[in-house]
């Protein structure tokens, strides 16, 4: 994507989109909330959202150059592996602080998110290990995003014993999703989704929401939501919390693919949405006059680099000389 374009997207989606969708689910007074739509700490406001948003994206800005869908392997794993513990530790605020309390319900949702996250990760890598014969941390990284995600709506909201069967459906239904439908389906295939955020985050964050209004404890629903009758859970609500539940994923899904693409092509008339082919031969990186990793010979740059010789080609020549 231009980076102007991408500047310009950000703040647009934010405002027409994602404010959208976290007022009408969240605030006291938005219809989803008031219908008993439950969405703890962001499974459908963000989650399904940024999924949903991210696959209509990189449906208009096209995919990236042939070589690079080839072949795309990670640039640093053990960074990676970094990353993704930091994500799960800072995901312990994200579902812990839903209640704006050192609560109750916050001491379950931050039980439930770990719970869920950890036997979402073994039941990847167990797929992984049974269908590939081997585990991989990239896996071990999916299936815990697909564990955080799926629990997002849901943490303080269910039993432990529930978070565990959310995990085991988080590491399984996403995996087969992502490794099995993907590859057979036309449409995502044609789509470059480069971190299948449409899997870890899309199908996961609906996952969790549908799971929410099946595995959702009255008691539980008290602690965060008071005594809305609205909101009690499959015991006095039934199939009526499962139908309001499924009433949300698609009002998110639905304005996410319209004000994503309105956005889209509005910005197309302004500035380019897409990188030059030019562009994307030398790489997104090197447009701002740096690239982020040095792999070149002793660990020079390219001669364009901000950070490299001022005058690569005759330093080179000199070198050699």
């Amino acid at each position: 994507m231009n980076f102007k374009a991408w500047m310009l997207f950000v703040p647009l989606w934010l405002t027409f989109s994602y404010t959208i969708g976290a007022f009408s689910l969240w605030s006291p007074n938005g219809f989803l909330f008031k219908a008993g739509v439950m969405d703890f700490a962001g499974g459908y406001v963000i989650h399904l959202s940024s999924g949903i948003a991210g696959l209509t994206a990189a449906y208009w800005v096209g995919p990236r150059v042939a070589k690079d869908r080839e072949r795309f392997p990670p640039n640093n794993i053990l960074l990676t592996l970094t990353g993704a513990g930091l994500l799960w530790l800072g995901w312990t605020g994200f579902n812990g602080g839903a209640p704006y309390a050192a609560n109750l319900a916050a001491s379950i949702a931050i039980v439930n998110t770990h719970l869920c996250t950890a036997t979402s990760l073994l039941v990847w890598l167990f797929l992984d290990m049974f269908f590939f014969s081997k585990p991989s941390v990239i896996g071990a990284v999916q299936g815990m995003i697909t564990g955080l995600v799926c629990i997002t709506p849901a943490a303080g909201l269910v039993q432990p014993w529930a978070a565990i069967i959310m995990g085991v459906l988080s590491g399984s239904i996403p995996w087969f999703t992502m490794m099995v439908l993907h590859k057979k389906i036309q449409f995502l295939k044609k789509v470059d989704d480069t971190l299948a955020v449409f899997h870890t985050h899309g199908i996961a964050g609906s996952l969790g929401g549908i799971l929410t209004g099946i595995l959702a404890d009255p008691r539980l629903n008290r602690l965060f939501f008071g005594d809305d009758p609205s909101k009690m859970g499959r015991a006095t609500a039934g199939l009526r919390q499962i139908g309001m539940q499924f009433a949300g994923i698609g009002f998110i899904l639905a304005l996410n693919v319209v004000i994503t693409s309105v956005i889209c092509l509005l910005i197309k008339l302004v500035v380019p949405l897409r990188l030059s082919e030019e562009e994307l031969q030398v790489g997104d990186d090197a447009i701002h006059g740096e690239d982020a990793y040095a792999v070149w010979g002793d660990g020079e740059t390219y001669e364009k680099s901000i950070h490299g010789y001022e005058n690569f080609a005759s330093a080179k020549a000199e070198e050699m000389a």
